[in-house]
């Protein structure tokens, strides 16, 4: 719906990416493999299904805990080796292991100052924000008759002025695929025809048809507008976790800037320093265009 290219926006995406399922304590978390002495639970295989290779998690469920366990035990397994060679004392793994340890800290304030705060209200009251800034958008309701000639267009458009029904005549005549629909159309808005076609469409009055041949690289067009109306937007269920996703943004970049009052960051090189404060810039207001459609 929205598009940003905020740093922050980024690393929230991050998160949403990388959550994985949280064990409770109070479930049970039964033993399902050892290596040597080392016990694997079902919330290690959780955190390995989660985890799994993009292609793998496309595997049927039992298979994809087959795959998920024998990684966790291939990683049980040499990690062993590693500490018995100390690779666990080394500065370099010291490093990463605190990088990663910040990094499920991050995720877990998110998850308990974004995530769980987020509600239906404040959800179906973005959606409603988002509707009301919408744009008023025309859309017309059209059937077409294609034909190959200008002169089988003509025909068509006399036997229309005789009386003749436009559906009727669009099983007969067109060579469309949507002649058996009566060459229906549904709705459309501005961009989604070539531009001949929408053109003339668009200066039809409601119930009107093109006087004369549209011609376009498929052929040539009758045209018949059978209602014109403003967009409606898209429905609340069909946008609602989008809608959500941005309710977690907002709230997200309110914790970065309250962070940010408290602890001051200092960028050294100055090319760096550039990037970061141009990609963290506040959104003024009209840089972010209201919600018009579902992003797939």
């Amino acid at each position: 719906m929205l598009n940003y290219n905020k740093l922050a926006v980024m690393a929230f995406a991050t998160f949403v990416a990388f959550q994985a399922p949280v064990h409770a304590q109070d479930k049970p978390d039964p033993v399902v493999a050892k290596v040597g002495d080392v016990e694997i639970h079902q919330s290690d295989l959780d955190l390995a299904v989660a985890n799994l290779d993009p292609q793998l998690a496309q595997l049927p469920d039992d298979q994809k805990k087959v795959a998920a366990l024998s990684a966790a035990i291939d990683v049980k397994l040499l990690a062993q080796d590693a500490i018995a060679e100390k690779l666990d004392q080394t500065a370099e793994f010291k490093k990463r292991m605190q990088y990663l340890a910040d990094r499920e800290l991050h995720n877990a304030y998110f998850k308990k100052h974004v995530v769980d705060t987020v509600t239906d209200d404040e959800v179906k009251a973005r959606y409603d924000k988002e509707v009301a800034a919408l744009p008023k958008q025309e859309e017309v309701h059209a059937r077409h008759i294609l034909v190959k000639t200008e002169d089988e267009a003509k025909e068509v458009i006399k036997q229309l002025d005789a009386g003749k029904n436009f559906a009727d005549l669009a099983k007969e005549k067109s060579t469309d695929p949507n002649k058996a629909d009566g060459g229906d159309l549904g709705y459309f808005t501005k961009g989604r025809m070539v531009k001949e076609f929408e053109v003339a469409a668009f200066a039809l009055d409601k119930g009107t048809y093109t006087k004369t041949p549209v011609k376009t690289d498929f052929g040539y067009h009758v045209i018949l507008v059978e209602d014109k109306r403003d967009a409606p937007p898209p429905a609340f269920d069909q946008v609602k976790d989008q809608v959500r996703q941005l309710v977690m943004r907002d709230k997200y970049l309110a914790l970065l800037a309250a962070a940010k009052e408290k602890s001051k960051v200092d960028i050294t090189d100055e090319t760096l320093r550039k990037g970061y404060d141009d990609a963290n810039k506040q959104p003024q207001p009209g840089d972010e265009p209201p919600a018009a459609q579902p992003q797939q």
